[in-house]
């Protein structure tokens, strides 16, 4: 099992920057990826990033990119989202989630709220 905690949501004006924090504990040994998704009041939840735990690489949807920054400290074992240039729309729970032996865990969620 792989526990996550979210930190670093919050509220802030558009335009402003949030940093979100995603702590992996228990049975990470052979992490493959951990990413974002983020789910809006009334919408579905939609996939924002993740980052591979290997090598390195990242992938980003694409009406995202350029604005929001993933990253991970290995020795850590966390994921980081930065958020820049934040909208309105913007505004949803934030969820980290991990891939690690076929299985794919979430943490509970951070709320961010933008306002305009």
């Amino acid at each position: 099992q792989v526990q996550l905690v979210e930190s670093g949501g919050g509220w802030v004006q558009a335009g402003g920057s949030l940093r979100l924090s995603c702590a992996a504990s228990g049975r990470t040994f052979n992490m493959v990826q951990m990413g974002w998704f983020r789910q809006a009041p009334g919408k579905e939840r939609e996939f924002v990033a993740f980052i591979s735990w290997s090598d390195d690489n990242t992938y980003y949807t694409d009406s995202l990119k350029g604005r929001f920054t993933i990253s991970r400290d290995i020795a850590k074992n966390t994921v980081y989202l930065q958020m820049n240039s934040l909208k309105p729309e913007d505004t949803a729970v934030y969820y980290c989630y991990a891939h690690r032996g076929g299985n794919r865990y979430w943490g509970q969620g951070t709320q961010v709220t933008v306002s305009s």
